[in-house]
């Protein structure tokens, strides 16, 4: 285990409801544009998204997930304060009824 540095690949995990009654091209759109996310902020190294396929009843409502991957805990601050970041987040966040962000540092089991 890494020390309590910032370093090594962080993920950035975004769970979302979007509020009922948001056409499907628009949500679209804003999944486009949270993707272009990574040609414009330097320490976000890739995106991935999808929707909620479980199941299991136990989504507690959230529809869509977005993981985001950076380099330390420094690029996701980076990130953060961007002004494109920025941008987008207030663009996103009124379409959503729900939202959780967790970052983590994943972990290999050790045998």
């Amino acid at each position: 285990m890494e020390g309590s540095n910032g370093g090594g690949v962080v993920k950035h995990i975004l769970l979302a409801k979007f509020k009922d009654g948001i056409p499907a091209d628009q949500i679209n759109q804003l999944i486009k544009q949270y993707a272009n996310l990574v040609n414009l902020i330097e320490p976000m190294k890739s995106f991935h998204w999808g929707e909620n396929v479980s199941i299991e009843n136990f989504h507690q409502g959230f529809t869509h997930v977005f993981e985001s991957t950076f380099d330390s805990t420094e690029g996701i601050a980076e990130y953060i304060d961007h002004p494109a970041h920025v941008e987008y987040a207030n663009t996103l966040l009124p379409q959503l009824e729900k939202v959780l962000v967790i970052d983590y540092k994943p972990e290999k089991v050790s045998p």
